[in-house]
């Protein structure tokens, strides 16, 4: 009896604690910068599918650049369509815009908004209303009780917009980040939770911290910084991934009687998850049902293996193509590092070169070359251009060593250049875009796109051997 009664109490108290708890969880699934990998999302789908059914209210959030990486996805007859429609079956609640989602200018961006499920979030954006970009500065979501404030932003870059072409900005402004989050202080106020979805970068969300006490957690992207996890700075806890969906980051915000008590978040793999969702998984066969893609161009005797390398093979086919003295491209157009030898498809083009850039022709001194191939490394946040027709020098700003002093132009066999004689340039139309230099010619758009150039290049080239080319490199001290 005794027993029986001791059972009984036992229970109630239970009970009792359980109703008296005000303990509370948020639990959110991120991403940044899938850049259109499609063939991951089955196995992504299975994952939050698998740790939804463990928490029902959670929260999928990517960090921006959805986009731009895989040409099934950013050529489609509806750019960036497949991306939309598989974020759409897995459940994302949010999205902030990367610069990339601008690839396909105002007007595509604007058929992705409208035919998205989730939200896309930009706080810092301003565009006219009759682009039809549908987005909103902030959304409060309801989990279980729990009010979550998202706020999201994108980068600004030196010439006032993110990084993309400008003309894929015609239309829209863009305020800086660090006066546009303050105005959301508001926030703290009226959510439980405040959630920065930003793509500025790591280094640049560190900074950010400083300034917002309020918030809780930044989820970035944009710099591709893989975290273990997250790192808390300044009290704010940040989180990033690498690119293309190799894995994703759970976190975990504990409450209690409605104030965070808690905050942490693990790495969780895509690549290693051997399970699928089979409705994701025909989508996505369906998408990829084209084999034009899978035409060989030509065999590769020797693997890629840097930047440099592929950099070189770019600007080679530029200058071959256009017979012209040189040819450049800003190293930030060559979208991967490595290939392996063998094939060289049309899909390996159209993802080293997604950005749809036509190709630019002008005529140039040695001097206004060298200028703006200084204003190249400058402009374009990857470093110094690559370049064919000749090899380039340069020297970083003792005093800040992100920005090039100068450079100097050699002849291939490292002779010296001549900065009076005219040479006919090969570059391309956003490479002429960020180059602010002084020179007479402009350029003339020759109609053809780099991607379709660099394929007639290898179709003609039939075997290609790029192995340890190296033309740019830091001046000797």
């Amino acid at each position: 009896m005794k027993k029986r009664f001791l059972l009984a109490f036992s229970a109630i108290c239970l009970f009792s604690l359980t109703l008296l708890s005000t303990t509370k969880e948020v639990h959110i699934i991120s991403t940044n910068d899938m850049h259109a990998n499609i063939q991951a999302f089955p196995q992504l789908a299975a994952l939050t599918d698998s740790v939804r059914s463990l928490y029902p209210s959670l929260l999928v959030l990517s960090a921006g650049d959805n986009r731009t990486g895989d040409p099934l996805n950013d050529i489609y007859e509806i750019p960036a369509y497949p991306m939309v429609a598989l974020m759409n079956q897995v459940g994302f609640h949010a999205s902030a815009l990367g610069n990339h989602e601008f690839d396909s200018k105002a007007e595509g961006l604007g058929r992705v908004t409208s035919l998205a499920h989730f939200t896309h979030l930009c706080a810092n954006i301003h565009a006219d209303p009759a682009l039809g970009i549908h987005t909103r500065p902030y959304q409060i979501f309801d989990v279980d009780g729990i009010k979550v404030g998202i706020v999201g932003v994108v980068q600004v870059g030196m010439r006032g917009i993110p990084d993309t072409h400008p003309d894929n900005c015609k239309g829209i402004t863009f305020t800086p980040v660090e006066e546009t989050v303050q105005q959301y202080k508001w926030l703290r106020d009226q959510c439980d939770v405040v959630i920065l979805l930003t793509h500025i970068g790591y280094d640049d969300d560190v900074k950010l911290s400083k300034d917002v006490p309020w918030a809780d957690l930044i989820v970035g992207g944009h710099s591709h910084t893989q975290l273990k996890g997250g790192e808390m700075h300044n009290g704010v806890l940040i989180t990033q991934t690498v690119n293309r969906l190799d894995c994703v980051t759970h976190t975990t915000i504990t409450l209690d009687d409605g104030k965070v008590v808690d905050k942490r978040a693990e790495n969780i793999s895509v690549t290693h998850c051997t399970q699928k969702n089979k409705v994701v998984e025909e989508m996505v066969k369906f998408f990829s049902n084209n084999p034009e893609f899978q035409r060989v161009l030509c065999q590769v005797e020797k693997p890629f293996t840097t930047y440099e390398e592929l950099g070189c093979l770019m600007s080679d086919a530029l200058r071959e193509e256009t017979h012209a003295d040189v040819g450049f491209i800003n190293r930030g157009g060559v979208r991967y590092e490595t290939h392996d030898a063998g094939p060289f498809t049309v899909s390996d083009v159209l993802k080293l070169d997604p950005f749809g850039n036509d190709v630019v022709e002008m005529n140039l001194t040695g001097e206004e070359l060298r200028q703006m191939l200084l204003s190249c490394s400058n402009n374009d946040t990857y470093g110094p251009p690559c370049v064919s027709g000749i090899t380039l020098e340069y020297t970083l700003d003792k005093n800040d060593t992100t920005k090039v002093k100068n450079v100097k132009i050699l002849t291939l066999d490292g002779k010296k250049f001549d900065l009076k004689k005219t040479y006919k340039v090969a570059t391309h139309t956003y490479s002429a875009a960020i180059c602010t230099s002084p020179r007479k010619d402009q350029g003339r758009d020759l109609n053809i796109q780099t991607s379709q150039m660099m394929m007639n290049y290898l179709e003609r080239r039939g075997t290609i051997n790029y192995a340890g080319a190296c033309r740019v490199k830091p001046a000797k001290p």
